[in-house]
């Protein structure tokens, strides 16, 4: 195993508990998973049973039945699967200082995912506190990015063009998919499943059961795995021309990699032997690697070094702020509501296609999402409006909303991560985008003819 995924943050006097305990919540995973494999190499050295929890709250910020479907339809996958290894898999329902309290006080030792954003950072920092007066051993596995995020840099980046050489010095130390050990300590009780049924057990939930679940995406790590092999037979030969909404030639990994469902690693290695072995084009899968390696963890870096990386006030760099000081009081011609976007009222055919593929599937085409960031950008009273109405909108739909790579793209259409640009009304020095843009380079009537059919799926 690679030590460099792994830290210990307390170590503690060992006592007589007979379990080690796996809390998974970051990495909803049993292949490739530092985590799990940790703790099953823990409870071995020690002699010891293995119980693996995972916690179900509520309140989570922003979450709604899309999102607690598609991450459930997963967990109950792990569940069997665990209890195929002889490891005991337990799902609790509540606050997490709460649930977990009862768990922690009967462990020998607790193994953690590492924490990005703010709002899990908080969580793990409590609980770890609990079991650092319980005075055990806390071992955390960082595994949901291929460079461990302080490794990769001790800053918050510019952009890609300085993140990019520290991640190719290093992402060879940690691109190995390591064998899950065998718990030699088998347990007696697993996990059967959600009851009655899952969706059921969802309906139950004190949830905004308002965004359905999509009909597009399924939960799974075996659905990850499925969806990477169809993408590199089919697609990505012609990646390099994945900027065309009308050829869907994305991966559509995002919701999978945001829920922790397949690891990147695997997904870096499986492009890498296409392209190497299977002689795919090398172009494509160079560009494909790049999005996967340096602009998603780009988006790790920002998420875990910036400050107030979700608020319109700190989310972005001085030059931004300073030209749209400058342009707000310019006269936008059209103003938009919310309730016009999600109604498909704007003006903008092409908008209004974007915006029922997110509304329809939690999922909007890579290129789409800049261009439709940049529309409420225009036909809002003010930027500050705007950055809230985007991440209302993201959060809300779509399945990899709440991301690392969501807060970022979301900074990078104000300006975080790019550079000035010619002066215009509006935008300032921000980048624009226009119909024209998409018109000239794309067949994209095609992509909104392919949105008219998404309501009826």
């Amino acid at each position: 195993m690679n030590t460099q995924r792994l830290k210990m943050v307390h170590k503690g006097s060992k006592n007589t508990c007979e379990t080690v305990l796996y809390w998974m919540q970051a990495t909803q995973r049993v292949d490739d998973n530092a985590g799990l494999n940790a703790a099953i190499s823990y409870a071995n050295r020690y002699d010891k049973s293995l119980t693996v929890i995972f916690n179900i709250v509520e309140n989570y910020p922003e979450a709604n039945q899309r999102h607690y479907t598609f991450m459930l339809e997963n967990i109950e996958k792990v569940g069997y699967k665990l209890a195929d290894k002889g490891i005991e898999f337990v799902v609790t329902l509540g606050d997490f200082s709460v649930t977990l309290n009862p768990y922690l006080k009967a462990a020998f030792a607790l193994v953690t995912d590492y924490p990005y954003g703010d709002y899990l950072k908080s969580v793990y920092k409590t609980i770890i506190n609990t079991a650092k007066t319980l005075d055990i051993d806390v071992l955390q596995a960082e595994s949901n990015v291929i460079v461990p995020v302080a490794l990769a840099s001790q800053k918050s980046e510019y952009g890609a063009r300085t993140i990019r050489p520290k991640l190719l010095r290093l992402k060879d130390d940690f691109l190995v998919l390591e064998k899950m050990p065998t718990i030699a300590r088998k347990s007696n009780t697993f996990f059967t499943g959600f009851k009655p049924t899952l969706s059921d057990f969802i309906k139950q939930l004190n949830i905004d059961q308002s965004v359905l679940k999509s009909p597009v995406f399924t939960g799974g790590e075996d659905e990850g795995l499925k969806r990477l092999n169809h993408f590199i037979e089919n697609n990505l030969n012609d990646y390099q021309h994945s900027n065309d909404p009308s050829k869907q030639l994305n991966s559509t990994l995002s919701p999978y990699l945001h829920f922790g469902q397949i690891s990147p690693v695997r997904i870096y290695l499986s492009v890498e032997e296409a392209c190497e072995i299977h002689n795919k084009d090398r172009v494509s899968c160079e560009n494909y690697l790049e999005q996967l390696l340096v602009r998603r963890e780009l988006g790790f870096n920002y998420m875990h070094y910036h400050k107030g990386y979700d608020c319109f006030e700190t989310m972005t760099e001085p030059w931004a702020y300073q030209t749209m000081s400058v342009h707000l009081g310019d006269l936008r011609d059209t103003i938009y509501t919310i309730k016009d976007y999600l109604g498909f009222k704007t003006h903008d055919v092409y908008f209004n296609a974007a915006m029922k593929e997110m509304v329809y599937t939690g999922y909007m085409h890579n290129y789409m999402r800049m261009y439709w960031a940049k529309k409420i950008i225009e036909w809002s009273p003010n930027y500050a409006m705007a950055y809230e109405t985007i991440k209302t909108l993201n959060n809300t739909y779509f399945l990899d909303g709440r991301d690392a790579n969501s807060y970022a793209s979301i900074a990078w259409c104000f300006g975080k991560h790019d550079r000035a640009w010619t002066e215009r009304d509006i935008f300032g020095k921000l980048r624009y985008m226009n119909a024209a843009g998409l018109k000239r380079k794309f067949n994209i009537d095609a992509y909104v003819a392919h949105t008219n059919t998404l309501k009826n799926l």
